[in-house]
């Protein structure tokens, strides 16, 4: 055997040890479907956090809080409007110390300021001007985004005397009036607004009891009716955006009464703390990202006991707590969690997912210094654009690294699939089966596709899934000379063929002769 026949083999087996292909078969339920999200499923955060917020010895923010945010930055301008729209849920942390300086009734009226004792989260009160709040509304405008609005929860209240944490007494909401008065004479649009801030069950810096919060919910939808009298242009109100607590949550529900919440919001920090080096295993464990599904389940079901008219939303979600997993959040690996995340909570039929953050810390979908985009903007993008409201069922037998989510396509007709990779050393090569069956049984048929399928594959730059660069079809996505988000184009595929999914690799699917009669 020559020298060259000898280098063929040695790297043809190096290939076959590297990643060896597994065929899977993926049954869909396309009679009906399981669940339904918002068309604009997809929402992120911005937040208030100053440049002086630290974690493990690192100040990730940046200028990217509320008060410090360039909001004349075109790429992020573009970022934002590639969405047609984007929901932007405005809050965090330290939206419970805002106050609004509407009537310029407020003396010295700053931002937060670092402060060691006396205060949650160790800042002061933060104070927003009109001036600011035009310029940010401004922004929203005209970018056409859909805004959430984090009100403050505990104005009016005080610390009680003799219970840690508990804050006690009614909400005061004249300063919120006042900000809707305001908000309202500038013609300025507000998609919902969300009181408090991770204040439920035992709280993170405080806590309010249940009944309580439900009674403050009453209040704000009151006022709300009162200012907007157009039921059809009449903000959502969300509640009560903090950590899913059983008892505390049916209370909750139980006490606020008919009609009153229109979306219940809790928030998702599964991954532990930002300085975790285990972050990176987790977000490659199926096992692990399983573990959240029972919360998404327990929230969905006791919407149906308590308010079934009302709808659940992730209104927060980093993954990695204290400004996001340092080294891991902003790159690759991080979507294997994100997109699985999304996918999990379709089925669960949440209506919302607020991905914290758009920019800072470091789970931003932009870069918070540059505002370049990584590999999760491109990741919440093509889910926006690719994946219906309409959730179907779809399962496999096969490895537990292959994660797979199907929706009603967005635009018909079709049917969309999210495949997730999440094994290092197997590629999947995938059959799919149409299973029109209403009483079970075995599928009626394998689907074998005559028009071309359209995929998008996502991979990391190198193969290195802490990069944070990642490629579709092959292909860098990168910024154009104009600074312009690059044109997210599919790759089109004999239909006839099996669907492929390499190793440690995130695919969108949408197959346009699927019929599924759930998306007719």
């Amino acid at each position: 055997m020559n020298f060259k026949s000898i280098t063929f083999f040695v790297v043809f087996l190096s290939c076959l040890l590297v990643s060896k292909a597994e065929k899977v078969e993926v049954v869909v339920e396309g009679a009906t479907s399981i669940a339904q999200t918002d068309e604009d499923f997809i929402c992120v955060t911005l937040d208030w956090w100053p440049t002086n917020k630290c974690d493990y010895d690192q100040c990730p923010w940046g200028q990217a809080g509320l008060f410090n945010l360039d909001l004349k930055n075109k790429i992020l301008e573009k970022a934002v409007k590639a969405f047609h729209p984007l929901r932007i849920r405005v809050g965090g942390s330290l939206q419970d110390q805002v106050v609004y300086n509407v009537r310029n009734n407020i003396e010295n009226c700053q931002p937060f300021q670092k402060q060691d004792k006396g205060f949650l989260f160790g800042f002061s009160i933060g104070c927003l001007d009109m001036k600011r709040w035009d310029e940010l509304n401004e922004f929203f405008n005209q970018t056409r985004a859909k805004v959430t609005f984090g009100l403050n929860a505990l104005i009016g209240r005080k610390e009680s005397e003799t219970e840690k944490t508990l804050w006690v007494g009614d909400w005061y909401s004249h300063n919120a009036r006042d900000l809707m008065s305001y908000t309202i004479s500038k013609g300025y649009t507000i998609d919902s607004y969300e009181l408090g801030n991770e204040l439920c069950g035992v709280g993170v810096s405080a806590r309010i009891e249940a009944k309580q919060y439900a009674k403050d919910m009453a209040t704000l939808k009151n006022l709300v009716k009162e200012m907007y009298p157009n039921p059809k242009t009449q903000p959502k109100i969300l509640g009560p955006g903090g950590f899913y607590d059983k008892k505390w949550f049916d209370t909750f529900l139980d006490a606020s009464g008919h009609d009153v919440i229109d979306g219940v919001t809790h928030h998702i920090y599964n991954l532990g703390p930002g300085n975790n080096p285990d972050v990176v295993r987790r977000v490659q464990d199926p096992f692990f990202l399983t573990q959240i599904a029972q919360t998404f389940k327990d929230v969905s079901n006791a919407i149906v006991k308590f308010a079934p008219w009302s709808g659940a939303w992730v209104s927060e979600s980093g993954g990695a707590y204290n400004s996001g997993g340092q080294l891991v959040s902003y790159t690759f690996a991080f979507g294997f969690w994100y997109l699985d995340q999304l996918g999990m909570t379709s089925v669960y039929n949440h209506k919302v997912y607020c991905r914290q953050a758009l920019t800072g810390g470091n789970y931003a979908l932009l870069n918070t210094t540059t505002f370049v985009p990584n590999p999760d903007y491109y990741g919440a993008l093509l889910w926006h654009r690719v994946m219906g409201s309409k959730v179907l069922s779809v399962t496999h037998k096969g490895s537990p690294h292959l994660r797979v989510y199907s929706h009603c396509a967005k635009k018909e007709p079709g049917v969309s699939f999210v495949f997730i990779n999440l094994s290092k050393n197997t590629s999947f090569e995938i059959d799919l089966f149409h299973d029109l069956n209403l009483n079970g049984g075995s599928p009626n048929f394998e689907f074998k596709g005559h028009k071309k399928r359209e995929e998008y594959h996502l991979t990391p730059k190198d193969g290195n899934i802490l990069s944070s660069i990642v490629l579709l079809n092959g292909t860098p996505l990168e910024l154009s000379d104009s600074l312009e988000i690059p044109e997210l184009k599919p790759k089109l595929v004999d239909g006839l063929k099996p669907i492929s999914i390499a190793a440690h690799s995130i695919a969108f699917v949408t197959i346009r002769d699927f019929n599924a009669p759930a998306c007719s």
